[in-house]
């Protein structure tokens, strides 16, 4: 099979990689020009009267958002122009809008005194945007060509690669890392069974079950591309985990305190793995760790991002096995590019977005002559998290977000299998949490051995 060099440039994956390099390329740049002291102009403030963060209303503020919104219109209009095959002159009014809906989203999810304080921060608002336009006025076809909630969650998903630091995952051992293979096989395989019985096909169990076990949206969408499912099956799944994910951020903090006696002196480590476990959005699991308290939110983080690491080598695996087993016909030879074509390319992006944090925060320790710790803290992390981090969790995550809500239609979510996709769904996620609960506290209750990260 020939090599198709054109999905260089005409696919979403790799513009989405593009995009997301372009952006940390400019913050390296910036940040390595100015001595690693380089402050962002999109970052979190404060100045209104409610101390709301990431609110601006003023001069200064304002123009930096201009300066974003157009920054990130050009950036992603080329790549919708180049995948579409046209120039798409709709996008602009629509970017305008999308950009609008996801600015009020994170300005709500930022208001410290209720909405932050307990963790409701912007997915929620986001998601609950667009389901208010899609299910009351409907969403105008004008706006439709800017609703592409895919290709911005794929340039947050590269970028939020930057926050994965391979050496961070030393500080709690191998436990995070055995936890997450047992927790993401062994809920794999029942969830991929439960939807099945409820007569699901594979693709879209297949999407089901690699959300509830690993990190529900990134991994839906990676398994999504690896399994060639329907873009509904994506959204459908993805909109589960999100509206599932709010009755467990608040309830799985307090079923926490409420076990502690009976989880016994470590239940703090016990109970944010069982947070990074279960919980499918990274926000709602930083959310509730910390609801917790540090150690908690460390353990969740840690926990968390170990599952993340394995959505590339999940999606590697389901596109093997779709290639050379679910879909190959007696006698076909099959050429390992189709495997190549299958596999998600934001993933490799957000792969080497990883690597090449590690590499740069290497680098700067070797410079200043601080431990790699030190580095990360005071040189590393004012960068990768003020100056091109913001552009996924203040841009891209809540534009894509908006677009699911205005992707689901609550009258089509219960046409879909009358509903039996729900129930399934919900079935496995129960289980996830009362397994993982098992788990946790074997490897961080403190059974068998004093867990890391209990000093």
């Amino acid at each position: 099979m020939p090599v198709d060099w054109s999905s260089l440039w005409k696919k979403e994956d790799w513009w989405a990689v593009w995009v997301g390099f372009i952006i940390i390329l400019i913050g390296l740049v910036a940040a390595a020009a100015t001595g690693w002291t380089a402050q962002p102009f999109l970052q979190p403030w404060t100045g209104w009267y409610l101390n709301i963060e990431k609110l601006a209303i003023d001069a200064q503020h304002g123009l930096g958002w201009i300066a974003v919104f157009i920054f990130t219109l050009i950036l992603t209009l080329i790549g919708v122009c180049a995948i579409e095959g046209r120039f798409v002159k709709e996008y602009i009014p629509g970017y305008l809008v999308m950009f609008i809906l996801a600015w009020i989203a994170v300005a709500i999810g930022a208001e410290p005194t209720v909405i932050k304080k307990y963790g409701l921060e912007y997915p929620l608002w986001a998601l609950l945007v667009g389901l208010l336009i899609s299910n009351t006025v409907g969403v105008p076809k004008w706006l439709k060509p800017a609703v592409r909630t895919e290709f911005f969650i794929k340039i947050g998903l590269v970028i939020y690669g930057l926050t994965v630091i391979f050496t961070n995952l030393i500080v709690a051992g191998a436990i995070a890392v055995v936890q997450a293979l047992i927790n993401v096989l062994v809920i794999w395989y029942v969830a991929f069974y439960i939807c099945r019985g409820f007569g699901l096909d594979r693709e879209f169990s297949t999407i089901m079950a690699t959300g509830v076990s690993i990190c529900g949206v990134s991994a839906a969408i990676a398994a999504g591309g690896a399994v060639k499912g329907d873009p509904k099956y994506i959204s459908y799944t993805i909109s589960l985990v999100l509206i599932t994910a709010i009755p467990m951020l608040i309830g799985i903090p307090y079923a926490v305190k409420a076990l502690a006696p009976y989880i016994g002196q470590y239940w703090p480590h016990v109970g944010g793995a069982w947070i990074g476990a279960t919980i499918d959005t990274t926000p709602a699991v930083l959310a509730a760790g910390a609801f917790l308290g540090d150690k908690p939110g460390l353990v969740a983080g840690v926990v968390k991002m170990s599952q993340n690491v394995l959505i590339g080598f999940v999606a590697f695996i389901l596109a093997v096995a779709w290639v050379y087993r679910v879909e190959k016909k007696p006698e076909e030879r099959v050429s390992p590019m189709e495997v190549w074509y299958r596999f998600p390319k934001f993933i490799l992006g957000f792969i080497l977005a990883s690597i090449v944090v590690t590499m740069v925060v290497a680098w700067i320790s070797g410079v200043f002559g601080v431990p790699l710790d030190v580095a990360n803290t005071k040189y590393a992390k004012p960068y990768w998290w003020g100056i091109v981090d913001k552009y996924r969790g203040v841009i891209f995550f809540p534009l894509a977000f908006v677009g699911i809500g205005l992707d689901t239609r609550f009258k089509e979510l219960v046409a879909i299998g009358r509903g039996r996709p729900a129930v399934a769904y919900v079935i496995a996620q129960c289980i996830n949490i009362v397994f993982s609960l098992f788990l946790v506290w074997l490897l961080w209750g403190g059974v068998f051995y004093t867990p890391p990260l209990a000093d």
